[in-house]
């Protein structure tokens, strides 16, 4: 089971009521027209939610139910509206159940997909194709997840790498991120520790500069898992710890559940039992407070786990088996494999041997389907202990060789030296980030106080210019010779000039490119509009002291 591993999904789930899609694309000219369309529309999503919520018929049932609703449901008059609606309810439900009802969501999604396609084929103005892409982006990446559960683990990877190029051709981050995130998730359960972890901090690092705070918990969380399964205890912690942290502040409990299962999973590998049982239980009861039943069937396998472990078998057998119960009923045949297998151990330490390889068989072949090596690994370390119990040393070895092998593809000094790398590689560019950030606020700051000072000489320059000019009017009523006075409306002209020109300087640099030939052209033409301002001032002036003198 993935949250076993401590590994999840990041979620594309948002809340019905902050999406209102169906009003964005309502031409306002027909709104009255369509007020009763958009009533009808939002109760019938409504009782879609009741449907979801207190349904116990079966999963076709339900869909069926569903699809009927919405294919009644009025269309607006040139169809894409009302597209749009159906689609986004679709998706909205199915992330609302896919915890529960995964077979149900994957019909759900699966009709949203359709919906986005057939209007993408028809052709749509680019708005109204933007707005399908994206809803085709989200679908594609929950049934990924749907399919990489089922064992279906290509399949599940070719719709989130489809997801992800939707998303990046958008501009999407948050889903880009969701989609790396998820196909790291994919990596990591094939056993590529080093192309996961690359994925994951590529997802961290969009989840930080959007400060998408849930996707940062989901990608700091899985980060801690493949830690985890290296045997570096202190780094997953130190990565568990801090995704809980996030959730707790976030009051998110379903995030905070799962941080809580993965802690106590290590503390139960480190003999910590204790701590291990307390931190289970506090899973359990958030996930039994919100009925999500994928996460209760993983707390009841490591509680069942941990009594195992502390001779209370019969307590230990009842979790294992209350697990499986739920994993078959949502089909998760990870989990069930695990929850067999762990059933296998109970019977083979009661020295039941029949019951016991008839477990081992089940978890074998669903791990072999699947094709998990942390799974078959586990399988296989059963089957060696039932064949060096049974005398068979020669199959009990091969049996032991696969498990090694498993173990080996997932912790081996290759993987760990990836994982360094792309751990240092993470670091490196986040404190470039970070040195880059300091530099820019350091740059901006700067240059606000040259503004500030530049905008008070600016200020004191065009004042003396402004008392110059004022002194130069007042010459006809001053003796001066006219020698004086050219002299003193040239200087005053000539500074002017040069005022202009330390103005225009970088909006000319701008424009020439720094080329002198076109930066004097510039100049020459603000000397050619001061000239006549020039020879009108110098004129007149020159009259005035005529006249005085006369």
């Amino acid at each position: 089971m993935l949250f076993i591993l401590g590994l999840e999904r990041h979620s594309a789930v948002t809340e019905f009521m902050k999406r209102y899609r169906w009003f964005v694309h309502l031409p306002v000219e027909n709104w009255n027209c369509y007020i009763s369309t958009v009533i009808k529309r939002y109760f019938i999503v409504l009782f879609i939610l009741f449907l979801t919520l207190v349904a116990k018929a079966q999963h076709q049932h339900i869909i069926d139910s569903v699809k009927s609703l919405i294919d009644e449901a009025p269309h607006l008059p040139d169809g894409q509206a009302g597209d749009t609606t159906v689609c986004d309810a679709y998706l909205i439900w199915g992330e609302r159940i896919y915890l529960n009802q995964p077979d149900t969501a994957l019909l759900l999604w699966q009709k949203a997909y359709d919906i986005c396609t057939g209007n993408l084929a028809v052709g749509h103005p680019v708005a109204i194709e933007n707005t399908f892409s994206t809803l085709l982006s989200e679908a594609l990446n929950n049934m990924g997840h749907i399919y990489q559960n089922q064992g279906k683990i290509a399949k599940g990877l070719e719709f989130q790498l489809r997801s992800l190029k939707i998303s990046e051709e958008l501009g999407n981050k948050k889903s880009a991120a969701s989609s790396l995130s998820n196909i790291g998730l994919v990596y990591h359960i094939q056993g590529d520790i080093a192309k996961g972890l690359e994925y994951f901090h590529k997802s961290l690092a969009i989840n930080e500069e959007i400060n998408d705070k849930s996707g940062m918990s989901t990608c700091l969380n899985n980060i801690g898992a493949i830690y985890y399964y290296q045997g570096n205890i202190t780094q997953a912690l130190k990565y568990y710890f801090k995704s809980l942290k996030i959730r707790e502040e976030a009051g998110d409990k379903h995030g905070v559940a799962i941080s809580l299962n993965n802690i106590g999973a290590l503390y139960n590998g480190e003999g910590d039992f204790v701590r291990a049982l307390e931190y289970h239980l506090k899973s359990l009861k958030i996930k039994e407070e919100n009925g999500y039943k994928s996460g209760m069937a993983t707390s009841m396998n490591n509680i069942g786990l941990i009594y195992t472990k502390h001779g209370d078998v019969a307590k230990g057998l009842k979790y294992y088996q209350s697990s499986l119960k739920i994993r078959e009923e949502i089909g998760d045949k990870e989990g069930a494999a695990i929850s067999i297998n762990n059933m296998g151990v109970i019977y083979l330490d009661k020295g039941d041997i029949k019951t016991a390889k008839a477990y081992a068989q089940k978890s074998m072949d669903l791990a072999s389907e699947l094709g998990i090596p942390e799974v078959i690994k586990r399988s296989a370390a059963l089957f060696s202990d039932l064949y060096k119990e049974e005398g068979d040393y020669k199959n009990s070895l091969e049996m032991y060789e696969l498990e090694i092998q498993m173990r080996d593809s997932m912790k081996n000094e290759e993987t760990e030296k990836a994982t360094i790398r792309q751990q240092t590689k993470y670091e490196f560019e986040k404190a470039q980030l970070i040195t880059e950030q300091h530099e820019k606020d350091a740059g901006r700051k700067m240059q606000e106080v040259r503004n500030r000072r530049d905008n008070l000489q600016y200020s004191v320059i065009l004042i003396a210019i402004l008392a110059l000019f004022a002194g130069v009017l007042g010459l006809g009523f001053i003796n001066v010779s006219e020698r004086t006075a050219e002299g003193i409306i040239f200087f005053s002209f000539l500074i002017l000039f040069e005022f202009l020109l330390v103005l225009a300087d970088p909006y000319i640099d701008n424009w020439s490119g720094g080329a002198p030939g076109i930066k004097l052209l510039f100049n020459a033409g603000i000397a050619a509009l001061i000239f006549p301002a020039h020879a009108f001032f110098e004129g007149r002036l020159k009259g005035r002291l005529v006249k005085k003198v006369l």
